[in-house]
């Protein structure tokens, strides 16, 4: 039975207010079972892995950036200097 020549690292996001996207990184396998080779492999692994988390992180905030956009339409918008000036206090808003 010929060995595996590479194996797929597999990310997927779905979200009930975006479109899902996925991100998918083949990695080599190893060879055989030397120490050299499964060190090489988890070496590829490991960059694989953060590769595919920037990936995952670099999509996220650009759809919160697009939930903000969006969502900012539909609310008013906020005085961010009040905002700041009673930052960690709790205001009493008049009636």
């Amino acid at each position: 039975m010929p060995q595996e020549t590479s194996v797929d690292l597999t990310a997927a996001y779905a979200s009930p207010t975006n479109a899902p996207f996925g991100v998918t990184a083949s990695i080599p396998a190893a060879p055989s079972s030397s120490v050299a080779d499964r060190t090489a492999y988890l070496a590829a692994l490991r960059s694989a892995v953060a590769d595919t988390q920037d990936r995952v992180n670099e999509a996220l905030t650009r759809r919160m950036e697009e939930d903000k956009v969006r969502d900012g339409a539909a609310k008013p918008a906020l005085d961010e200097d009040k905002e700041e000036e009673n930052y960690g206090e709790e205001v009493q808003e008049a009636d």
